[in-house]
């Protein structure tokens, strides 16, 4: 293992101001993440509105493993790991759809939503020996939280709501965007970058980078909208949620969606807003339309594996130490008018879409980072900015500036701990 020249294990890779160079690029320190993180907390696999109906599934991830999501004719949410109990081969192939039964396309063992193994073809040969009920898929323990739901290998871990902790306010806060409306799950769109998990777990509350990795998207603005995501000027923070989860406000104005609706409609809604009244919609109820269209102002990113981020659910999903899976979700109303989901797509599209000018550009830096990281084997990753909290700022005493690497600290923490346990 790449240690640092002190040795000591884990805990001597992560300082209160630094992390070492072998978190990004030893294959050894990702196989034991992989088992002391990924199998001991709660990951993210899904949104509810991704089963929407009785007989509903997904499949979804939980740190290596594949899962499957699926809603049961008792309405229940249940992931399952996608293995057969008999040779192990994947139950299902698709991405998403309806079913009332998984068939193993080897030898056909067949199991319900709920992961009971159903039927054996030519189950006699096994004599007394096949008890059904002893083979079921492997069921993770399942939790929701506003939609969100998380799942996990450890049976006896505190409860959901216990670990995201400080982060369920602006979890309800972000679920605004539904203006009064359930918020659904519109689509999404994968792609991977050559770097290791960390380095995007490290992006999601860094303002640092924004005004010059995304300068082409910030040129691409109107005046009025690009004075909107000035970050490092409108007074935002960033603040240590506990466990790992870090939040980030860079639009202090838009944290609460269903504030201010009273303000003049932005330029670039003016369409929107007048094709909203001439569908029938009341004024108020257009106000809040338009505002949660454009998105919350702020990132919240919650340790391990997602993200909420403005507009979007950011997943993602560690391949290898050198190789990251994410997922782009975009959200919208669920029963809303379709012109203001249509506007959240284009505005989705516009950013983070796969032609759009965010993603491009910051798989570029996180790549870059991990080309970097083969350089020098003793060097450490500096995340030392902003560790003074902010005085007399109106969100509390504990918060930074904007700009500040609390994020990256709040996580490399939480890592150290779970590492080290």
């Amino acid at each position: 293992m790449d240690m640092p020249a002190t040795g000591g294990g884990f805990a001597d890779l992560v300082q209160d101001d630094r992390v070492h160079t072998a978190l990004y690029k030893d294959p050894a320190i990702f196989d034991e993440e992989m088992d002391r993180i990924f199998k001991n907390t709660w990951v993210w696999v899904g949104h509810v509105s991704e089963v929407p109906q009785k007989g509903s599934f997904k499949k979804s991830w939980v740190g290596q493993q594949p899962v499957i999501v699926t809603r049961t004719k008792d309405d229940e949410i249940h992931v399952l790991l996608n293995r057969c109990r008999h040779r192990a081969a994947t139950v299902c192939e698709k991405m998403k759809g309806k079913t009332s039964v998984f068939v193993c396309p080897y030898h056909g063992w067949s199991y319900g939503l709920d992961g009971k193994l159903r039927a054996v073809p030519h189950s006699s040969v096994y004599g007394e020996d096949l008890d059904k009920s002893q083979f079921p898929l492997v069921s993770l323990r399942t939790e929701q939280y506003n939609g969100m739901i998380f799942a996990t290998f450890k049976d006896d871990i505190e409860p959901l709501e216990d670990f995201l902790g400080g982060a369920k306010k602006w979890i309800d806060l972000f679920m605004k965007q539904g203006a009064g409306y359930p918020v659904k799950v519109l689509g999404e769109h994968q792609f991977r970058f050559g770097g290791n998990w960390k380095i995007q777990l490290e992006n999601t509350t860094d303002a640092y980078h924004f005004p010059i990795v995304h300068k082409t998207f910030l040129d691409s603005l109107d005046a009025e909208t690009e004075n909107v995501f000035d970050v490092l000027g409108q007074g935002g923070w960033v603040e240590d949620l506990g466990n790992g989860h870090s939040l980030m406000v860079m639009i202090p104005d838009l944290v609460d969606l269903e504030e201010n609706l009273d303000a003049p409609i932005p330029e670039r809604f003016a369409e929107l807003a007048q094709e909203l009244r001439d569908e029938g919609y009341e004024d108020l109820e257009v106000r809040r339309i338009v505002r949660a269209v454009g998105g919350g102002g702020f990132n919240l990113n919650l340790f391990p594996n997602v993200a909420c981020s403005m507009a979007f659910f950011r997943v993602l999903r560690p391949v290898s130490v050198d190789e990251t899976e994410i997922r782009h979700v975009a959200i919208g109303m669920d029963g809303g008018p379709e012109a203001g989901n249509r506007m959240r797509m284009r505005l989705h599209e516009h950013f983070q879409g796969p032609m759009g000018f965010g993603s491009p550009d910051d798989a570029e830096g996180w790549e870059r980072v991990q080309r970097g990281a083969a350089s020098g084997d003793d060097l450490w990753i500096m995340v030392n900015r902003g560790k003074e909290p902010l005085v007399d700022h109106p969100a509390g005493e504990a918060v930074t500036d904007v700009s500040a690497e609390t994020g990256m600290r709040a996580a490399y923490q939480m890592w150290k701990r779970m590492m080290s346990a």
